[in-house]
Parts: C-alpha cells; sequence; structure tokens
C-alpha cells in the first residue's frame, strides 16, 4: 500500500470478507460511495481466491463466517501482503478473539453495531488510544429490539410463530417488523 493510498480513497482497494449478503452489500455501497474500490467474499476461500488475484489497502473481516473463523482470512490476509490495514468487526466480541486477531496482524478489532464511520477510523487509526472510553458506545433504542429480536428469532431457529409468542407480539407484527430490516 502506497502511502497516496492511505490517505486517497479514490484509488483505495477494499475487501470485505461477510457472511451476511445484506450487511456485506450495505458495506459495500457505503464504501463505493466514499470512492473505495471493493470487493466482497462470503468465505475463506472466496477471500482467499480474491487475494491471489489482487493485494488489497484494506480489509473488513467478520470474525464467524458461517462454520468458519474470520481469524483464518487474517492470517492469510496478512502473510501475503503485511500492509494491509484489517479491521475485524464481529458480534461475537470476546478479550481472547481480540487478542488473536490483533496476533495474526489485524489492525483493529470492533464489535458490532459499527458503522463506515467507525470502520474508516478503524484504518487510519494507527496507534492506541488511552483516552477511549471504558464503557463503550452507547446503541440506539432500534439496535437495542432488532438484537433482541434477532436474538430471539436464533433461540427459536427462525420459527416467526414461536418467536413471536417470545416476545410478547402478534406473529404479523414481528413479520412487519422483519421485512423493514432483512435478517
Amino acid at each position: 500500500m502506497t502511502e497516496s493510498a492511505a490517505t486517497d480513497a479514490e484509488s483505495a482497494t477494499l475487501l470485505i470478507v461477510e457472511d451476511d449478503p445484506t450487511f456485506a452489500r450495505t458495506l459495500r455501497r457505503s464504501f463505493e460511495r466514499r470512492g473505495y474500490r471493493v470487493s466482497s467474499a462470503a468465505s475463506p476461500d472466496e477471500a482467499e481466491s480474491l487475494c491471489s488475484a489482487e493485494d488489497f489497502d484494506y480489509a473488513v473481516v467478520d470474525l464467524k463466517l458461517g462454520a468458519s473463523s474470520g481469524l483464518s482470512v487474517v492470517q492469510a490476509l496478512h502473510a501475503r501482503s503485511p500492509e494491509t490495514r484489517i479491521v475485524v468487526l464481529t458480534g461475537y466480541a470476546s478479550i481472547a478473539t481480540a487478542v488473536e486477531a490483533i496476533k495474526l496482524g489485524a489492525s483493529h478489532y470492533l464489535a458490532k453495531p459499527s458503522n463506515t464511520d467507525d470502520i474508516e477510523a478503524a484504518f487510519t487509526s494507527g496507534e492506541g488510544d488511552a483516552s477511549v472510553p471504558v464503557d463503550g458506545r452507547k446503541s440506539s433504542i432500534k439496535t437495542l429490539e432488532w438484537e433482541y429480536i434477532h436474538r430471539t428469532l436464533v433461540e427459536c431457529e427462525f420459527n416467526i410463530s414461536e418467536a413471536a409468542r417470545r416476545l410478547g407480539l402478534h406473529r404479523r407484527t414481528l413479520a412487519r417488523k422483519l421485512e423493514k430490516r432483512q435478517v
């Protein structure tokens, strides 16, 4: 990665490795609007194939890729191109995985929900920040509601009727909420 690629998003290349197609599409569009040239993969094998064809300036890697670990992608990306700024993004944040991600070559580790601004800031932050608040960022009520609905859906193995019963909602109300924000 050249110094000009680091400062000029117009020429920056980005790899998104995310198995959730809706989230991957959203991230892709957002970064493309900012001038990045974006490639995306849904599995470690797809990511490896893309990396063999091109070096990337930046990468966003989901920690959990179906049954696979995104840590293997981080390791392979870093081995192939140590200059790539890799951000690990996860809904399953833990100290152990954060430590391993950094050891394997990630430059940053973010817990979901994180937005494009958070990710882009992580790309450019080269050093630690001792002033980071310990209590974390507050989530909006809509985000908390969505996370609770999604967690309940997972517990019910995506059975809408059972999830609605557990949430105390009418089935059609839950279905409308899910139409607004795809699972």
